[in-house]
């Protein structure tokens, strides 16, 4: 799907970023991995040898993604998306309680590392067109599942997302965001920098499965594919939307968690006049 093609993924070393890198790969891609997790993105690099390269990169730096973008553009020629992965859980705690520079650097990371993505892959994408991807979350839809500052960036990463798509169509640049719901990652599982054990992930998993309709934990893989579609020529008349990856959590209530009287079939009393 994705032969001869370039791509960025962010936060490529670890979670969903580094199966969307290997997901790339596979395709066709040749990937420039970002991340500010050197020994895991080198690693990811050197299994993948010829088809990827790594980049440090600390994402609300316009620097390192000036560098990251022309990295690029050095080793591959040209660049066809961009997917702007990277991210944390953020500041956390009540509102009158976080510090305004823990709030900052989640906005910093979460939002202006997306802004900053886009504004310099953008006109090299639009070179022959392309895809820009970001990664935003149910928590930018619903609110209560996540810290206040998390929910607000990843609103606002929809939001940039549908208004960025406006104007990059005219140069056949697609600009969409996916909106996962609860994966098993490392962020999920608090071990964002180093391998988590068998026995955490199985935790994870376990926790997780009852977490939405579908009867299972998300899986960096879901949202992958998802970006490999976005990514690709099957998408090339899709822009300015976000796409919910979530089974069926955002939906809302899972049927089995709803009162009685709704899943339960009686006969229906008609009314009849007269």
């Amino acid at each position: 799907m994705l032969d001869g093609r370039v791509a960025i993924v962010t936060g490529g070393a670890s979670g969903i970023g580094a199966r969307s890198v290997r997901l790339f790969a596979e395709q066709g891609a040749r990937v420039v991995i970002g991340d500010m997790q050197e020994e895991l993105g080198r690693s990811v690099a050197e299994e993948l040898r010829g088809s990827a390269v790594f980049q440090r990169t600390e994402v609300s730096r316009e620097d390192d993604v000036r560098a990251l973008v022309a990295r690029a553009e050095k080793e591959f020629g040209r660049l066809d998306c961009i997917f702007n992965n990277a991210g944390f859980g953020g500041a956390l705690g009540p509102i009158a309680d976080t510090p305004v520079d823990e709030f900052d650097v989640t906005f910093a990371v979460l939002v202006r590392g997306v802004f900053l993505g886009m504004k310099h892959a953008a006109p090299l994408i639009a070179r022959q067109g392309g895809s820009i991807i970001s990664t935003a979350s149910v928590a930018g839809l619903l609110a209560g599942y996540s810290p206040h500052a998390y929910a607000a960036a990843k609103a606002a990463v929809i939001q940039l997302s549908r208004s960025v798509a406006l104007e990059l169509a005219p140069q056949r640049v697609r600009v969409n965001c996916i909106c996962p719901g609860f994966i098993a990652t490392p962020l999920a599982l608090n071990t964002v920098g180093r391998t988590p054990t068998a026995a955490q992930t199985e935790a994870s998993k376990q926790w997780l499965s009852g977490a939405q309709p579908i009867p299972r934990a998300g899986d960096p893989d879901d949202i992958a594919q998802m970006a490999l579609w976005l990514a690709s020529d099957a998408s090339t008349f899709v822009t300015g939307q976000h796409f919910v990856v979530d089974g069926g959590f955002a939906a809302g209530r899972a049927w089995g968690d709803q009162p009685e009287w709704l899943r339960v079939h009686k006969p229906l009393r008609i009314y009849k006049p007269g």
